[in-house]
């Protein structure tokens, strides 16, 4: 039974670490008639204008944008644009063979989404229900059902503080006593050291190089299709000592993430039997 298995938690950004591009520039964007340049363009330029968080003037837009061309927003209306987001090779997949493998191992494997995207968009895609936890930006909602105000939103630093929440077994975003509470080491649900990090690029940095310090492992993956752009950008986290692998974000049978997964879960089981030992 689970509750009987160490557990391993997986934790995935979900832009350029699951899917290639933002989820936004599938359905949304053409949805309000902006072009994805013009979009992130005004976004940005509002936040220097307002000297804002980025991730609260993109969400800021949305609404803005939506708003003016009468497009309604409302969860399922981003559940459907969630639908189009197209996903990195094997993907799909990957859930189910990685959990098998950790049955095998004595492990019970858990997924996570530690996002700055939107989570009800992550939530219309094929594979939602593979998570244990979407931590992802959020709205809040009126009586007609319609977006009108971010109720989360996740910048590259306070994605640490949802490693944490793992670390600790807390879920519930809006409780920030429980995550602070001291809790013992060997009484922690996921210890850093059973926790593996799949990241693409900057907003990644904090988390990766927190589970990397604490004795987890980090992966830089890229977009296969764009290896000659990405992959150099990738090397340098390695270079800089902020992760452990640099691999691209092919998830099918038999490639290079794959054999990287599947060997550090052979370690982590075997550092568990050498515990009950």
């Amino acid at each position: 039974m689970t509750q009987h298995r160490p557990t391993v938690a997986l934790i995935y950004d979900f832009d350029g670490t699951l899917s290639a591009g933002n989820m936004q520039e599938y359905d949304f964007i053409p949805a309000v008639g902006k072009s994805n340049y013009d979009f992130w363009r005004e976004s940005s330029q509002l936040a220097r204008d307002a000297d804002a968080d980025p991730i609260l003037t993109y969400m800021a837009r949305m609404i803005a944008e939506a708003k003016a061309s009468n497009v309604p927003i409302t969860r399922e209306r981003f559940r459907e644009f969630g639908r189009s987001v197209k996903l990195f090779p094997g993907v799909e997949e990957w859930f189910g063979r990685i959990n098998r493998y950790g049955v095998e191992k004595g492990l019970n494997i858990v997924h996570y989404i530690n996002s700055s995207g939107i989570r009800e968009m992550i939530e219309g895609t094929s594979i939602a229900g593979e998570f244990r936890k979407i931590y992802a930006c959020s709205f809040l909602y009126d009586d007609a059902g319609e977006a009108y105000w971010p109720g989360v939103a996740i910048n590259f630093t306070n994605k640490t503080q949802f490693i944490f929440k793992i670390n600790k077994g807390v879920d519930e975003v809006w409780d920030g006593k429980a995550v602070n509470e001291y809790i013992p080491e060997k009484m922690r649900v996921v210890p850093f050291r059973r926790m593996i990090y799949f990241g693409d690029g900057t907003t990644d940095i904090p988390c990766m190089r927190l589970v990397k310090s604490s004795g987890g492992y980090s992966i830089a993956v890229y977009n296969p299709a764009e290896e000659q752009a990405q992959r150099p950008a990738a090397e340098k986290l390695l270079g800089e000592n902020r992760v452990d692998f640099v691999t691209p974000a092919d998830y099918g049978p038999g490639g290079r993430l794959d054999a990287i997964v599947h060997t550090i879960i052979d370690k982590i089981a075997a550092e568990v039997e050498l515990s009950r030992l």
